[in-house]
C-alpha cells in the first residue's frame, strides 16, 4: 500500500520535479505541492510556480495522481484557475487533483502581498470562486453575479477530462487554527465549513503521517 505525498514549492526546483517522477515510480498514490507565494516573512527561500511544476511532473509521468496543497482561491481569479487545472487534467491525461483553503501564513503570504486576511473574507471568496470554478469546468455558459467575482456570458472549452469534474479537496480546520484532520472532497462541505476552512500546508496527508486520502475516484457533482 502507499500514500500520498505533499511537498513544499520551494528549495530547488530540479529535486520538486524528480521527486514527483520518483513517486511515479514507486506507484505512491499522489504527489501534491504547495502553493505558496512567500514562504515565512524574515525566511527568504527560493519559491516556484506550482502549476508549472506540476505541469513538468505531468508530462514525465503515468500514473500517479498531482495537485496541489493548498491553493488558497481568495487570492486568485477564479478563470486563471480554471484554464490552470483543466490544462494540467489534460496534460496528465486526468490525474489532476485540487486542494484549496484559506491559504498560510495570513501575513507573509497574503497581508503582505495586499491580499485580504480576514478569515471570513477569504472563506467567503473561496465560496464564491469555488462557485465559479467549478461552471468554468462544466463547459456549459452561464451568468454569476457574486459580490466578490462578476461573470458574464461566458462558456469554456475545453472541459476537464474527469467527469463530473476534478476532484476537489478542501482543507478544514477549527477556529483555533489547529488540523481537523479533515480534507473534505466536495465543494457542498466548503461552503458549510467556509469560516473555518484553511489549515495551514502541514494539515495534508503525507506518508510520514500515515494517513491517506483516497484520489482513484472523482468525488459526487456539487
Amino acid at each position: 500500500m502507499r500514500f500520498d505525498i505533499s511537498v513544499p514549492n520551494i528549495g530547488d526546483l530540479g529535486t520538486l520535479i524528480e521527486l514527483g517522477v520518483e513517486a511515479d515510480r514507486a506507484d505512491w498514490d499522489g504527489y501534491f505541492v504547495w502553493d505558496h507565494m512567500r514562504f515565512h516573512e524574515g525566511f527568504p527561500v527560493p519559491v516556484f510556480d506550482p502549476w508549472v511544476a506540476l505541469g513538468a511532473i505531468a508530462a514525465r509521468t503515468e500514473r500517479v495522481r498531482i495537485g496541489t496543497l493548498v491553493t488558497p482561491v481568495a487570492r486568485r481569479r477564479p478563470w486563471k484557475l480554471a484554464r490552470e487545472t483543466v490544462t494540467l487534467d489534460h496534460l496528465s491525461g486526468g490525474r489532476a487533483i485540487l486542494g484549496v483553503g484559506l491559504g498560510y501564513p495570513p501575513d507573509a503570504d497574503l497581508e503582505l502581498l495586499g491580499e485580504e486576511r480576514d478569515d471570513r473574507v477569504r472563506a467567503a471568496k473561496l465560496d464564491e470562486g469555488l462557485e465559479v470554478l467549478t461552471r468554468l469546468w462544466s463547459g456549459e455558459p452561464f451568468d454569476l453575479g457574486g459580490e466578490y467575482f462578476q461573470v458574464r456570458e461566458t462558456q469554456f472549452q475545453p472541459a476537464p477530462l474527469q467527469r463530473p469534474r476534478i476532484p476537489i479537496w478542501v482543507a478544514g480546520c477549527g477556529r483555533t487554527g489547529r488540523r481537523s484532520g479533515a480534507l473534505r472532497a466536495t465543494t457542498a462541505s466548503c461552503r458549510s465549513r467556509s469560516t473555518n476552512a484553511g489549515c495551514p500546508p502541514r494539515s495534508a496527508p503525507t506518508s510520514s503521517r500515515g494517513s491517506r486520502v483516497p484520489v482513484g475516484r472523482s468525488p459526487p457533482a456539487s
